[in-house]
């Protein structure tokens, strides 16, 4: 079965993006009978953000978090890459054709596009597929191996949907996709080797809890082993990834995870924190920030990989980011709390950075905030310059998810800190989620949506250059095939 390509009006139900159940998940290691089934490449006539909440709070606040969520969570990446053969970042994200309660529920729709640096245009995005559920936590992640074929993972919250994997028909294009693989997994990181494949690592849903699994890939990625267990104490995990990068921009042999706790018995709000691993072998062997060979997988919360120990502090923990620094040590971007619970209660958040010294995690204060998921990321620069774009101002809703738009800059490790300029001053709602393309390129440097976070609305996207001197917003409606972003002043 083939579906055509047609141009899908952001207005149009719902239901014109009706997709089969796929009745089989996990193990599945090829896709079914008819692959098109969950393919829809459609073209759709705008960009517009995914309205999520999660678990109302019955307080002025209103939910644990809420807002626009197209580039949500910080657990799973990366959602962009800089294609320089092309000279196109490319991504992807979490759509929606409206968020109005008069609509109905939300749909989660799998939307990929690109923006060419050349011509300071896009296209109306390529719509992939409908998740048909309106939980953010399925959005999907980007990957291009070194043919230029574009590979989309979506993911999936827990075990009761299925997850895919796509990849372009032709090298650098978002137009034709086919499905490689119906299975599934939650929170992916995924990483490509060129002439290895790709190394996945991934969450399993799986004994009350959250397990961190590893999965490899052929080299043309379509036949995959069996995940292997990398970490599960108390009931699980939490992480965020990065991979070394060659002087060619290529994906390196060097891959490393941070990853916080869940205690039992309380479990998911009470995360806590911080661990660090890397591989330098496909997982074969994992070593901590000294180099010393930890026994896989880890089973008890007192073991070498750890960074910090919150737990004793009674400090909640939200990890941001990792990322390796000129020197090639780690350094892990986080934010702190008293509690999970939106509001002043918990009093200030607190963003921190760890760095590896060679001898030590050297860990800094960076900055304040007013709400725990409050996310944003840590580019490491050629030159030494560490920068961060996060929400750290409140915002129109404080106390809410995310905020204005900050960038920030450091030229001495996170030892100071420089507010460069505040690059939102939203008057609606909350900006969050800013993440990071791989290889980003200075003109397309971080991508984040808005939303109001008290009720269901719109949700804008947006992004901005390696200086912050200007943001752009992806036009909502496009009624030409290529657009400009329209320049938010």
């Amino acid at each position: 079965m083939k579906l055509t390509t047609t141009t899908l009006s952001l207005s149009a139900a719902a239901a014109a993006a009706a997709l089969a159940v796929v009745a089989s998940i996990a193990g599945a290691a090829g896709p079914p009978a008819e692959p098109n089934i969950v393919t829809l490449n459609q073209v759709a006539a705008g960009y517009r953000g995914i309205w999520y909440f999660n678990q109302p709070s019955g307080d002025q606040y209103v939910y644990k978090y809420s807002g626009g969520f197209a580039t949500y969570p910080q657990q799973q990446s990366p959602i962009a890459i800089y294609a320089g053969e092309v000279n196109k970042t490319f991504f992807v994200y979490g759509g929606s054709l409206s968020n109005s309660p008069e609509s109905g529920k939300p749909e989660l729709l799998h939307m990929v596009s690109y923006y060419d640096h050349k011509t300071g245009m896009v296209p109306k995005p390529t719509l992939l597929l409908n998740k048909h559920t309106d939980d953010a936590h399925d959005n999907p992640l980007l990957s291009i191996d070194e043919d230029g074929y574009l590979w989309v993972f979506s993911n999936a919250h827990g075990t009761s949907r299925p997850s895919y994997v796509h990849r372009s028909r032709k090298p650098y294009d978002i137009r034709d996709f086919e499905l490689i693989r119906t299975t599934n997994f939650s929170y992916g990181h995924i990483w490509r080797q060129p002439g290895k494949g790709f190394t996945f690592l991934h969450t399993l849903y799986e004994n009350g809890g959250r397990s961190l699994y590893l999965s490899l890939s052929s080299p043309d990625g379509r036949q995959w082993e069996k995940p292997v267990l990398l970490s599960r104490f108390h009931l699980g995990h939490y992480q965020v990834t990065t991979q070394e990068r060659t002087s060619a921009g290529q994906g390196g042999d060097r891959i490393a995870s941070a990853f916080d706790m869940h205690p039992n018995p309380v479990g998911l709000n009470e995360r806590t924190n911080i661990y660090y691993m890397e591989t330098r072998d496909r997982g074969k062997t994992w070593k901590n920030a000294r180099g010393e060979t930890l026994q896989m997988p880890l089973r008890d919360a007192n073991n070498p990989a750890l960074v910090h120990d919150y737990l004793s502090e009674g400090l909640k923990v939200y990890l941001k980011e990792v990322a390796f620094g000129r020197d090639g040590h780690p350094v892990i971007l986080y934010l702190t709390s008293k509690g999970y619970n939106s509001g002043p209660a918990n009093g200030v958040r607190k963003w921190y950075t760890a760095r590896w010294t060679g001898s030590e995690w050297q860990i800094r204060h960076f900055a304040d905030s007013d709400h725990n998921y409050d996310h944003g990321g840590l580019w490491i620069e050629p030159d030494g310059a560490w920068r961060i774009v996060a929400p750290t101002e409140p915002g129109p809703q404080p106390y809410t998810t995310g905020g204005d738009m900050v960038m920030w800059l450091s030229r001495d490790q996170g030892a100071t800190w420089n507010k460069i300029r505040q690059l939102t001053h939203s008057k609606l709602g909350n900006h969050t989620y800013a993440k990071k393309p791989v290889n980003a390129h200075p003109d397309f440097y971080a991508l984040w949506a808005d939303g109001d976070t008290l009720k269901p609305s719109n949700s804008n996207i947006y992004f901005t250059n390696k200086e912050g001197s200007a943001v752009w917003m992806l036009p909502e409606k496009m009624t030409a095939d290529f657009e400009r972003p329209r320049r938010v002043e």
